[in-house]
């Protein structure tokens, strides 16, 4: 673009780099475009293909009559008997050898109580004496 020969020279510079600045931002948005449009062919060949395979799915594969199939592993946890508490005698000093032997069987086999009154009745099976302390 020619400017009048009577333009001040600060216009002109101002003038020169503005259009240098648009040209360069007009290559950046073509390089966008081309990206862009990239993008959007894979992207539509990609659908293409998807389409084509919802709408004719492969076969699945067929197994030879010979070839049989391992059952299916079954989960199974192997535990130790656990052993149940002794009687309580009532003995003071049995106590704390009753009270161990009964936490460590709820600890053992917490699944097989449902909630801490179970825990407690179930302990109080092992109070088997009928000797009434003073």
């Amino acid at each position: 673009m020619s400017l009048p020969s009577d333009t001040p020279q600060g216009i002109a510079d101002t003038l020169g780099y503005l259009q240098h600045h648009l040209h360069e931002l007009t290559e950046r948005q073509n390089v966008s475009k081309n990206d862009i449009n990239t993008t959007l062919a894979a992207l539509t060949i990609q659908l293409q293909q998807l389409t084509q395979l919802v709408a004719n799915p492969p076969p699945p594969p067929v197994l030879s009559p010979l070839v049989s199939l391992p059952p299916a592993p079954t989960v199974r946890q192997m535990r130790a008997k656990l052993s149940s508490p002794p009687d309580f005698s009532r003995e003071h000093h049995d106590g704390c050898a009753f009270l161990n032997s009964c936490s460590l069987y709820i600890c053992l086999a917490l699944d097989q109580f449902n909630n801490e009154e179970e825990k407690i009745l179930w302990a109080l099976t092992f109070f088997k004496s009928s000797r009434i302390t003073k």
